[in-house]
């Protein structure tokens, strides 16, 4: 779709004051969807260069913002890590044509912030930390299961970038199970639930996506019994957050994950 109120696209390497009417430019994916009446100038961030994903020497994984989908994929492939098959799950979970999955990109899936952004998911899920940085250069770093905050709602001040999502090693080393549902057999997740047990310290942790309009992750000390994730789940969501729009009701959401929520436990654990 034609921006037609935009009247300048700046690159992002060349710093200028941020002013009102001005947004970042990644894939374009969801910016290009629908009118945008109140923007007036595109920050491109399309040519900073920054490495798309990158193993840090402590095991840890830098995720850049500007990694497509389709940049993601391919290194999950080789990635020798117990979670490497989560993230080809969670890519194919978007059920994007070729040209989104090689455009869309992480960080534009995390600040859209639609509660079945399956890069949320996977990141919320491997206790993944953002790094935001702000039009006077100041950083700070957030969880992503809190970055964000609601349906289409994130943690974001004015002008603030997010840079990156670093996913911890520990995670990375972790059991994980994943469970989706969707009303049509193409359509967008209704409920995505991410169950993962970490060797180190034995530490368990259920994510759930899609069926609430903000990530919800339980962490235990271990395995929990059947009781007290349904005591735990049922105390984490308020009733006004199961998600509720075309793609379903929240009555059908919240029984799904429950559901899954136990197929988890039990699959997972006696693994």
């Amino acid at each position: 779709m034609d921006l037609n109120t935009v009247i300048e696209i700046r690159d992002a390497r060349h710093p200028a004051p941020w002013r009102p009417g001005d947004a970042w430019l990644a894939g374009g994916t969801y910016l290009f969807s629908e009118p945008q009446p109140h923007l007036r100038r595109l920050v491109d961030l399309g040519r900073t260069g920054w490495t798309p994903v990158a193993l840090g020497p402590d095991g840890s994984l830098e995720i850049a913002a500007t990694c497509t989908i389709a940049q993601l994929s391919r290194f999950a492939k080789d990635l020798a890590a117990e979670a490497a098959p989560l993230f080809e799950q969670c890519c194919r979970a978007f059920l994007a044509s070729f040209k989104i999955w090689n455009v869309a990109t992480v960080g534009g899936n995390l600040c859209t912030a639609l509660p079945a952004g399956p890069m949320i998911s996977l990141t919320a899920a491997l206790d993944g930390e953002c790094l935001l940085i702000s039009q006077d250069g100041v950083r700070r770093r957030t969880r992503v299961a809190d970055f964000v905050t609601g349906a289409g709602r994130q943690v974001l001040a004015e002008g603030e970038l997010l840079r990156s999502i670093t996913l911890p090693a520990r995670a990375l080393a972790g059991r994980t199970a994943f469970r989706q549902a969707s009303l049509y057999g193409q359509g967008r997740s209704g409920v995505l639930v991410i169950g993962t047990w970490e060797p180190l310290d034995g530490s368990w942790a259920l994510t759930v996506t899609a069926s609430t309009v903000r990530p919800i992750r339980l962490r235990f000390s271990g395995p929990p019994a059947a009781e007290a994730l349904r005591e735990a789940l049922d105390s984490a969501v308020a009733d006004d957050e199961w998600f509720d729009d075309l793609h379903g009701l929240p009555e059908w959401r919240r029984h799904m994950t429950f559901r899954f929520a136990e197929e988890i436990r039990r699959g997972l654990t006696a693994r």
